[in-house]
């Protein structure tokens, strides 16, 4: 199995510059959006960090599934959702770190998702902290693969808010993890089977804030062109007040 995957990055209508950033890598399979928080651009400068730390830790771990199955890996996941993990956390230590070294950019962070494909074994590993979110369409059917961080999907689960209200909620973009804290944020990780003809997308909340899982399903039914899809989907968030930056990244099985 080969995928082909497009990446596409947005300011949106409201901000003045844009703090995203994505990584797309297709000779490692590698597929990255980090969602940079922190105003005065220190919000893109840790999400800069962590989406380059991310991408040197994935590509130098590339052997690790020849060597002893490394101290601290959980062996409920496959080596990639691993990689992707230590991966993560490395780039954690590194926003801290630049954090520590200029006190003026204290208070920054990042959101991030992270896609690992494996052509070999048809099998996507997704791993993620904060609301930047990843979804699966097969069959022209959408889902959500990623659970959001943040305080509003809390409330949701407890059943004190619906869905539609957490969209438009006050707190909405409150993270209750991300890259850059105090405390070391325990990442999710997931490993799914693929089939040929799945489309994976991973996209900050600027998209699906904008749009309804439902609306993002809509788009991504209609199939076609990856790039065309990308800017639909951009411009359909812009057309519902695109408030905040937009990044998305398509990735697709091939047979």
């Amino acid at each position: 199995m080969i995928f082909k995957a497009r990446g596409l990055t947005d300011r949106g209508l409201r901000r003045h510059h844009n703090e995203d950033e994505l990584l797309v890598r297709d000779d490692l399979s590698l597929y990255v959006v980090a969602d940079g928080m922190g105003g005065h651009a220190a919000g893109e400068v840790a999400a800069g960090l962590a989406i380059k730390e991310v991408e040197r830790s994935v590509e130098t771990s590339s052997g690790a599934e020849d060597d002893t199955w490394p101290q601290g890996w959980d062996p409920r996941f496959s080596v990639n959702a691993n990689r992707l993990v230590q991966a993560i956390l490395s780039a954690h230590r590194k926003v801290t770190g630049a954090v520590a070294g200029e006190p003026e950019l204290r208070g920054m962070g990042t959101t991030i998702v992270a896609a690992l494909l494996d052509g070999a074994r048809g099998r996507v590993s997704v791993a993620h902290v904060g609301d930047s979110r990843a979804y699966l369409c097969r069959d022209r059917a959408t889902s959500l693969i990623t659970a959001d961080h943040s305080w509003v999907h809390e409330q949701v689960v407890a059943g004190l808010l619906s869905e539609d209200a957490a969209r438009t909620h006050p707190l909405k973009n409150v993270v209750t993890r991300a890259l850059g804290g105090n405390q070391e944020p325990l990442v999710d990780v997931e490993d799914r089977a693929l089939v040929p003809g799945d489309l994976l997308l991973l996209c900050s909340d600027g998209l699906n804030t904008m749009l309804s899982d439902e609306e993002i399903g809509e788009v991504l039914a209609r199939g076609g062109d990856l790039t065309r899809l990308a800017y639909r989907l951009v411009a359909e968030a812009n057309r519902k007040g695109g408030v905040d930056n937009i990044t998305v990244i398509l990735a697709q099985a091939l047979p």
